[in-house]
This record gives C-alpha cells, structure tokens and sequence, in this order.
C-alpha cells in the first residue's frame, strides 16, 4: 500500500515538473554544472597529482641523487675568465661514498649534455648521458634491442651507444636502428641497444617538448641517447666550467635508511667541497609530498566545485517556495480530500529529487566529457575515479533533499482552511 501511495506521489511530482519544462530544466541546469564541475576538477586534480607522483617514482624511492651546482663566484674569480672553473662532485666523491658509507647498494655516476645528434641527413637535439654499466640497477631500463653498455666499453673508451624509443622515431624513422652510425659533436657511434624511455633525469614524454637544451642546440631534446662515461670525458669535455660529474645517483638497500643515509652524505661531501657545490635530493621525500599535496589539492577543487552545487542548491530552494506559493490551493484540496502531512512532504521531496537527480546524471555524464577534452587539447593529465562519480552524485541527492526539506515542510503545515480560501 506505501509503495503504491509512494509510486503515485511521485508519478503526481514528475507530471508537475513536465508542466513547467522550461523552468524545471534552468532550475536543474545548476545542479548539472555543479556536478560537471565536482567531476571534472576533481578528474584533473586526481591526473596531474598522479603525473607528478609516478615522475618522482620514476627516480627510485630507494635512491638518492647528488646534483652539482655552480656556487657563487668570488670577485677574484668572476673577472679571472682565463682559468678553469672547478666545482661540483668528482670520481673521488664516487670512491668515497663506495667505500665509507654503509647500506650503499650501488653509486651510478652521470655525465650530462645536450647534443645535435644526426644520422643521414636528419637531426634531432638528444641528450647525451654518459654513465657507468651499471647504470640499470640504481635506474631501471627495459631493453628493446641489442644490449646496454657493457664494461669493456667502458675500459676500452668504445664510441658505442644506446638510444632510447623517442631518438628513434625522430631521427631513425622506418630505418633499423642498430648498428648505425650516429654523429655526436663530430663524432661517431655506433648504435649498439635501443631502450624505453624511462630515464627521469632526461626529458621524456609530452615534458621533452618543455625542456630546454643546455648546449648550443637551438631545440628541445626529444630523448636521451647513453654512451660510456670514459667515452664522454674524452669526447665532449671541453668547456671552461669543469664538471667531472654532473649528478651521482647512490641506491640504498631499503627505504627505512634513506634518510640516514640522506645525512650521512650531507656530512660526507662538506668535508671535501668548501663550497656548497652539490644538492642532495632524495625522491621519497617528494613523493611524500607530492601525496601530501594531491591530496589538499583535491579537497580545494572540491570545495570550489562544491559552491557551485550550493549555489544550485538554493535556486532550487527558491524555486520549490515558489512553487509552493503558486500551488497553495492545490495543497488545501488535497489535505481536505484526506492526504497527510506526510503526502504533502514526500510530494514536494520527490519533485525536488527528481530535479537534482536528473541534474546529477547528467552532470556526470557531462564531467566524463570535459576530461577527455581537457586531455586531448589541453595536453593535461586526468584520471576519473568511481569515487569521484559516487560522490557528486551523493552530494547532489543531498543537495536536493537538504534544499527540499524547507520548502516540503512549509507545504505540509499550511492551514487547510486558509489554503482552500486562497486565490
């Protein structure tokens, strides 16, 4: 019997509503855009949040990398342009970090520079990274072709070099890329593996397009291309500014003794550089809080879309006292022909609901489309999660009942009496 009393009140409510069509749907377009905007926001939030967080994944939660940087300069040196400007971390800090600091798994040293790379009569800007064998412990890399550097290459200053997927399909094209030839500030080498392109130090995805070179190349490097270090050393030092190391990247054996070790670094290289020549940064760090930030980055988009779905709120609130103004005498006849206050509550409800329920879905139908558009032109990462979707569509069934309740209350307590005299 409830179900059927149920079912007819809210049948009663939708004929209301498709009555007054034109003012229905302006009413619902609030919550539709509230809704749209709880998706969407939080869709982009939950996409650049994670972008950032598996970036700094990418650096190994279990390493810690050493960066030099160039200190200031004293009056002396500044004008005395003659001489070689040494600073920054050397093969000596490799060996001592080897040797003296417990828990290291492995040191990887790294050399950097950004090249004209050219292979036939095409040409890309690369950057070039010369590093050690065991590059792939301290960074993994899955291998597509051939092989990775080897140590007799290393030993025997070999011009050989692996390139990674983005140098291929720029410079190579449909051609087969081992065993080529490829001319590097001068010099050849030859092609000996092709690998991923999974290297964070390097530019790599739609983030190469942003990053510019350091050397004299008049474009963004699109990949990274790596040769041995001794290889690098004779090949392209040659600047006034000497480096013997750019970066170092040293693995731990656990996450718990990153940060001691972190610290142990720090006190090591402060012994040996007068200077605060280096920068210690530690990936699990960033990535704490980087998740710290995802997540006060949610909660202030969510509160932002969420005003709006306040603000629907209360256009539906005003819409329903109207409605119950214009429908006075019609809510007097009812409750003289026997309906209850209950009736008169659960009438008024189910037109609200309906209005807000209707606005949700297709708000979430629309904040599934706004996304998809944000990623394909705006080059921006999103991810939709069913428990965004759950939530503005609870939030707008809250909304509706919320803003309902006033209205639907004030309907349900009016005089009969006075309601049947009303003109």
């Amino acid at each position: 019997m409830f179900l059927l009393r149920l079912k007819r009140t809210v049948k009663l409510g939708a004929k209301s509503l498709w009555m007054h069509r034109l003012r229905s749907t302006l009413t619902a377009l609030g919550i539709v855009f509230g809704v749209c905007s709880v998706v969407a926001m939080l869709a982009i939030g939950e996409g650049a949040g994670q972008d950032a967080q598996e970036q700094i994944a990418r650096l190994g939660s279990q390493n810690i990398i050493i960066k030099s940087i160039r200190p200031a300069q004293t009056g002396t040196a500044q004008t005395n342009t003659n001489r070689y400007f040494t600073y920054g971390l050397n093969y000596t800090d490799v060996k001592r970090i080897r040797d003296t600091v417990p828990h290291v798994v492995e040191v990887v040293p790294k050399r950097l520079i950004t090249l004209q790379t050219t292979y036939r009569n095409r040409a890309v800007t690369a950057q070039v990274i010369g590093t050690a064998p065991w590059y792939g412990q301290a960074h993994p890399t899955h291998l597509i072709l051939g092989r990775f550097l080897a140590a007799m290459d290393e030993k025997r200053q070999q011009k050989v070099a692996v390139v990674d997927q983005q140098v291929v399909d720029q410079l190579f094209a449909v051609d087969y890329p081992l065993d080529t030839n490829i001319k590097l500030k001068g010099e050849y080498f030859t092609v000996v593996g092709l690998v991923t392109a999974s290297d964070p130090s390097g530019p790599a995805g739609r983030d190469a397009a942003r990053m510019k070179p350091k050397g004299g190349a008049g474009d963004a490097a699109v990949g990274n291309i790596y040769v041995p270090l001794s290889t690098f050393k004779t090949c392209f030092e040659s600047s006034r500014e000497r480096v013997e190391l750019e970066e170092v990247t040293v693995k731990v054996d656990s996450t718990e003794s990153v940060l001691l070790i972190r610290d142990a670094l720090d006190a090591l290289l402060r012994r040996f550089h007068k200077k605060k020549d280096y920068q210690i940064i530690v990936p699990l760090e960033l990535l704490r809080q980087a998740a710290r930030t995802k997540r006060i980055f949610n909660i202030v988009l969510g509160s932002i879309a969420a005003i709006s779905l306040l603000v629907g709120g209360i256009g539906i609130m005003n819409i329903m006292l109207a409605t119950v103004s214009e429908r006075t005498r019609e809510i007097g006849i009812r409750r003289a022909l026997g309906a209850r206050r209950r009736d008169i509550i659960i009438q008024f409800l189910s037109e609200t609901l309906l209005l807000t329920l209707t606005g949700g879905l297709l708000g979430i139908a629309l904040g599934l489309i706004v996304p998809v558009m944000v990623t394909r032109f705006g080059d921006m990462p999103t991810v939709i999660t069913g428990q965004s979707l759950i939530m503005a569509f609870g939030i707008s069934a809250a909304v509706g009942i919320t803003f309902g309740l006033y209205p639907a209350y004030r309907a349900a307590h009016m005089d009969p009496i006075e309601s049947l005299r009303h003109e």
